[in-house]
């Protein structure tokens, strides 16, 4: 599916309204076939539908009158025989329009999703996951009514309201008059009602994000939330967002009520004029009682779908603020799309250098300061210093999380920022401090790189991260599910099942943030051992808080206040007597 990506020197298009003329082009068009289809059974249904009016003039004032039942009989089946091609047409209009809106529903939740994963991780940081969760789910749901029934019988009920005001219009012209103005009146309410909801539609997809968002949250924090004894503070957090989704309901419900009761009235009120008028008709003897009842069922065929379209349009309404925010996520420039990456990495050696690179997260506050350093293929650079002294942002960078704010970044002499990410990513491997891990088992979990690979490189990554030496305990052995986010596991057997991961992934560039950081001695020795076979050959950057397991580093960078303030291996910065040595003889003595 195509959609209304418009986007001007590679910055995000400002928010814009979808128009129903923008959906019919990219949603409803491109499945024209179906939906002419579902207008023809509409037309049927809506013809067939008039048999009955139509038959009841005929009944009145020419069976009852002359006693003939050959007729009555012929009526009554005509009569059947329309209602059956009602009810078929209507259970086609179902089978062929509301199943294909589901599938659209279906296929636009994969694209705003695969949309989603193509963001760059700046726009994770800044949005809740639960967030995301309702705008790929939710937000396309209103798509149902431009090509499920909702937009058929709109264009069908106008149809019929046409066909009918002409039937009208032949029989009695001052009678059907009558009738336009409480219907013109209520149109301008329809009208001006539809315009008050939308808005109100719009930011209920956001209100409905924000308190899924924090709902989601606080089900996966459920632990901190019970050890500090937080639940009151959590509910009435949940209780204040679904009390201003109801605020919002009541809005939109109370637009809704005003159209349905001033329908209601109105079109009470033209019933009313209609008895008196057609009363008096009949007493003149310028219509038959027959005339009169068909007039009657004829204008409950003009006015049932004026109404309903009231509430079609209000179904369009929602659909139209769904795609709104839609289009807000399809719009944003994926980080492929830069059209400054040209270059596409087929092989690397892996030698990493950075050339006078600073960052900052927000404008005017560096975190890096004009950092220089060389990661030459196959050795090991560890990174070292106090908490938040930019340790991460340059792990970061090296992974293409982040992008520089200025210096250059390069990968085997190529400028890193106009690398295709994919590229150089299939070469990548991390391993985080708080490694995710899916629910699912662990088989699952450690061959999520590599779904293809083979049981021997498996087997080889199992004994390399040694999580054979918790695995063989367990009684389902590599298929024991794991739990949310790896909950049954313990940290240690967490962090070896995401070493095996990027063992199995076999990159020639490894960025490892606190691997050891959760794990108990025995557990580091084992998993040492295991990180000398992982960064054997490959570019490696390390963090490490546990500075007795970067001895054999290559080289050691002293990160303080984003700036490297020492280098070199273990032994000469232990020389030195510096920052390092103090880190270093401090854990020492711990």
């Amino acid at each position: 599916m195509r959609h209304l990506k418009e986007q001007t020197n590679g910055k995000d298009k400002p928010k814009s309204k979808v128009t129903l003329k923008q959906a019919f082009k990219t949603i409803i068009w491109p499945r024209r076939n179906i939906v002419f289809i579902g207008l023809v059974l509409i037309i049927i249904r809506s013809l067939s539908g008039f048999v009955l009016p139509l038959k009841s003039k005929v009944l009145l004032d020419e069976v009852v009158p002359n006693k003939d039942y050959n007729q009555l009989y012929a009526v009554i089946t005509i009569v059947i025989v329309s209602i059956l091609i009602q009810a078929i047409t209507s259970f086609l209009l179902t089978k062929v329009l509301s199943i294909q809106a589901q599938y659209l529903i279906s296929e636009l939740r994969a694209q705003v999703q695969k949309k989603v994963l193509s963001l760059p991780i700046s726009f994770f940081d800044n949005t809740k996951s639960g967030a995301l969760v309702s705008r790929i789910m939710n937000d396309v749901e209103g798509v149902r009514n431009l090509i499920g029934t909702g937009l058929v019988q709109l264009v069908g009920g106008t149809f019929t309201a046409v066909i009918t005001l002409i039937i009208l219009l032949k029989m009695n012209i001052w009678m059907t008059l009558f009738t336009f103005l409480p219907l013109s009146i209520f149109g301008i309410i329809a009208l001006k009602a539809f315009k008050y909801i939308r808005p109100i539609f719009r930011n209920r997809g956001k209100i409905n994000a924000e308190v899924k968002g924090r709902l989601t949250e606080t089900l996966g924090g459920v632990r901190v939330i019970k050890a500090f004894n937080a639940e009151e503070q959590e509910n009435k957090i949940f209780e204040k967002g679904v009390n201003n989704i109801f605020q919002n309901v009541k809005k939109s419900m109370t637009a809704t009520a005003i159209m349905t009761s001033s329908s209601t009235f109105l079109i009470g009120l033209a019933t009313t004029g209609i008895m008196g008028i057609g009363g008096h008709y009949m007493i003149q003897g310028e219509i038959t009682p027959g005339d009169f009842l068909q007039f009657t069922f004829l204008l409950a065929f003009m006015v049932a779908p004026i109404v309903q379209m009231s509430n079609i349009g209000s179904q369009l309404t929602e659909a139209l603020a769904g795609l709104d925010r839609t289009e807000e996520l399809m719009n944003m420039t994926a980080e492929e799309d830069d059209q400054e990456r040209t270059i596409k990495l087929n092989t690397i050696k892996g030698d990493i250098v950075f050339d006078d690179v600073s960052f900052a997260y927000n404008d005017g506050k560096d975190v890096l300061h004009n950092i220089n350093f060389k990661a030459p293929a196959g050795t090991v650079t560890a990174l070292v210093g106090s908490s938040g002294s930019g340790k991460s942002t340059i792990a970061g960078l090296s992974a293409t999380f982040l992008n520089p704010k200025s210096g250059k970044i390069t990968i085997d002499n190529q400028d890193i920022s106009k690398v295709k990410l994919h590229s150089y990513r299939n070469y990548l491997g991390v391993v985080l401090q708080d490694e995710f891990l899916f629910e699912g088992t662990i088989r699952e979990n450690i061959m999520f790189p590599r779904p293809n690979a083979t049981e021997e490189a498996l087997q080889n990554a199992i004994k390399a991260a040694y999580v054979n030496e918790f695995t063989d305990r367990f009684e389902d052995g590599l298929e024991t599910l794991i739990g949310e986010r790896g909950v049954k596991l313990s940290g240690g057997q967490r962090q070896r099942l995401a070493i095996a991961r990027a063992i199995l992934a076999n990159p020639k560039i490894i960025i490892l943030d606190e691997a050891t950081s959760n794990l108990d001695t025995e557990s580091e020795a084992l998993i040492q051992k295991s990180l000398n076979q992982l960064v054997k050959d490959r570019t490696t950057i390390v963090i490490a808080h546990r500075l007795s397991t970067i001895k054999k580093a290559n080289q050691i960078l002293v990160i303080e206040a984003g700036k490297i303030v020492e280098r070199g291996t273990h032994d000469e910065l232990i020389a030195q007597s510096g920052r390092y040595y103090d880190l270093y003889t401090y854990q020492a003595k711990i």
